[in-house]
């Protein structure tokens, strides 16, 4: 299955975007900050690693095989500023399984962008990449990430108690899982 939408993805008041190389300081407003980097693989990031994020993230629009992943620009319609990111990861081709995630930045929280920018992405997901399953994992430490799994009406499948080291640190992750049936009875009942 190959999937290769036509860009952007449009919200109530979302533009869904591919990252372009004018976005470096704007990811690096959020990327190069320790409190975003904290749940993170990555740590916080100088402007030069986001300039060559931004360069792989600029190919990553679409789907030709397991493993390619959509990480799309979060900007607000009415200004077209970023407020993070969003990504779809095509994980298992035999299972049609995806993974979900985020970044916004701190300066955007508790407006309804990330839960409104991800419901747009399992639209995608569930929709013309006729996934079966999408999950999304998280530190369990990370309340926000995880209270916006429950809002998108994912459940918790998973709690990994210590199954890593993370940045110095045991790590606890919780995994959450929503099934293409579920998410469109979720849409339709709503």
């Amino acid at each position: 299955m190959a999937l290769h939408p036509d860009y952007p993805l449009l919200t109530a008041r979302l533009r869904l975007r591919p990252f372009t190389r004018g976005d470096v300081d704007a990811v690096h407003a959020y990327r190069g900050r320790e409190d975003v980097a904290r749940y993170l693989f990555d740590p916080p990031l100088s402007r030069d690693e986001c300039a060559l994020a931004i360069q792989q993230r600029s190919t990553q629009t679409g789907f030709l095989e397991e493993g390619d992943r959509i990480v799309l620009a979060v900007e607000k319609r009415d200004d077209e500023g970023i407020v993070g990111e969003v990504s779809l990861i095509w994980r298992s081709v035999e299972a049609r399984q995806g993974e979900l995630g985020w970044i916004f930045h701190p300066d955007h929280h508790g407006r309804g962008y990330a839960t409104e920018a991800t419901n747009a992405m399992l639209d995608l997901g569930f929709g013309p990449a006729d996934l079966h399953r999408i999950f999304a994992r998280c530190d369990a430490r990370n309340v926000p990430s995880w209270r916006l799994m429950e809002r998108l009406g994912m459940r918790r499948e998973a709690h990994f108690r210590e199954h890593a080291r993370f940045k110095g640190e045991w790590d606890e992750e919780f995994y959450y899982a929503i099934l293409r049936d579920e998410w469109l009875s979720l849409r339709h009942s709503g």
